[in-house]
């Protein structure tokens, strides 16, 4: 009898400790997401442009080679090489991050360029070119999986920057969470936009009601607008993170702590004079904002310095 309730209390043990362990992987998944946020909205924003042009049925099925792909960057690929770098070079997660930072900024500021000042674009045309759909369809899964690569990277950097430190296996199940997660919200919401105009047509033809059939025809019309407005924020998104990724690495390092010091202490300032209630958002609000507009200004700079880059990388 003392060895089955010895047994009872050690398997009482063990389901505590199973259970603090879930409840420690929650949040830190929550913590990381929540730094990932910026990214994770970009790549919602991006994807969709790569089933643009395809007939209504091969949408989903773009989508799902996509996510399978992005299954395979983070979980195969970049969710080793970031536990092995964790062990074994820990110094070099800080200077990766202000490198994916710099990119983030990059493409924040070429996109805001490439709106004010348009000009054409070299895959679109290439796309034309191309008169098989099926060869069409594999260019395109391909680009997006490359793209989804960059971006699950920097994702996968900001999460293990997030996780505080803890052990071996902790680390691996928060950010094959955190990959998992992340990886279905996106191409979930994804697959929900591109089909929301079918569903709005289909609702305009077949509703029974007049209330029915508006909705449906203002769905189809929304969602131009709709998918702007996330590529917007997206890109305000990409700005903000990256600018903040690369002041607070600068900070970390003590190569300049200036400008995110000087950021925080405005933040401060300016929360001080408003409501006890506000206090925070607005000290959040002015820093975004901030690193916003010096990720701009990074953005800025690099445009030619890559462009130039990738052009003789092109030429050769």
């Amino acid at each position: 009898m003392s060895s089955l309730l010895a047994l009872v209390d050690d398997v009482a043990v063990i389901a505590k400790v199973a259970a603090s362990s879930v409840d420690d992987i929650a949040s830190m998944t929550a913590e990381a997401g929540t730094k990932a946020a910026g990214i994770v909205i970009d790549d919602a924003a991006v994807t969709p442009t790569y089933v643009q042009g395809f007939k209504a049925d091969r949408e989903l099925p773009i989508i799902w080679k996509i996510t399978k792909g992005s299954f395979f960057n983070k979980l195969v690929i970049l969710l080793p090489v970031a536990l092995l770098m964790n062990a074994f070079a820990p110094w070099l997660v800080t200077p990766l991050l202000m490198i994916g930072g710099a990119y983030l900024c990059f493409e924040g500021a070429e996109k805001i360029v490439h709106a004010l000042a348009p000009h054409a674009d070299a895959q679109i045309a290439a796309d034309f070119e191309v008169g098989d759909p099926v060869h069409l369809e594999e260019t395109r899964v391909k680009g997006a999986i490359k793209t989804d690569f960059i971006l699950s990277a920097e994702i996968m950097t900001i999460s293990l920057a997030a996780i505080p430190t803890a052990t071996f296996w902790l680390e691996a199940a928060t950010l094959a969470v955190v990959g998992s997660a992340i990886t279905i919200v996106v191409y979930g919401s994804v697959a929900l936009i591109v089909k929301m105009d079918d569903l709005g047509l289909w609702m305009a033809r077949t509703g029974r009601t007049s209330i029915v059939r508006g909705f449906g025809r203002g769905l189809v019309r929304a969602m131009p607008r709709f998918l702007k407005v996330i590529s917007a924020v997206g890109t305000a998104a990409m700005l903000w993170v990256g600018g903040s990724i690369i002041l607070h690495g600068l900070e970390v390092t003590h190569l300049w702590a200036a400008p995110y010091e000087a950021i925080h202490h405005v933040a401060q300032s300016v929360a001080a004079n408003v409501g006890a209630g506000w206090q925070g958002f607005v000290s959040w609000s002015v820093t975004a904002v901030a690193d916003g507009v010096i990720g701009f200004g990074i953005g800025l700079v690099l445009i030619p310095i890559v462009t130039r880059v990738f052009g003789l990388f092109g030429k050769a």
